[in-house]
């Protein structure tokens, strides 16, 4: 899971020992879940101890996903560099 607990952690000024704290959690037990799967109900609290939504937990490169199969070849679109790549590629094929 791609999560931006600790990022979200450097922006606010806290340390993950001081959010496992307000958690009442053992900083290592916290450090396992960011590092692992957590689950919902632990997202819930860490988000509640940074003070921000979950979705926000979650680092999201784009919002564009999807799956393009084009004259036989297949394009995963899920960020930009990848949608220029279909849209290159589309430009140089004559319908």
């Amino acid at each position: 899971m791609n999560l931006r607990i600790k990022e979200i952690c450097k922006e606010k000024g806290v340390t993950i020992g001081e959010v496992a704290e307000k958690m009442q959690v053992a900083r290592e037990s916290l450090s396992r879940a960011i590092n692992g799967n957590p689950t919902l109900d632990t997202l819930e609290k860490i988000a509640t101890a940074l003070g921000v939504p979950v979705p926000s937990l979650f680092n999201v490169e784009s919002e564009l996903y999807g799956i393009i199969i084009f004259k036989g070849k297949t394009y995963k679109i899920d960020n930009d560099p990848s949608l220029k790549t279909f849209l290159n590629d589309y430009s140089t094929v004559t319908l």
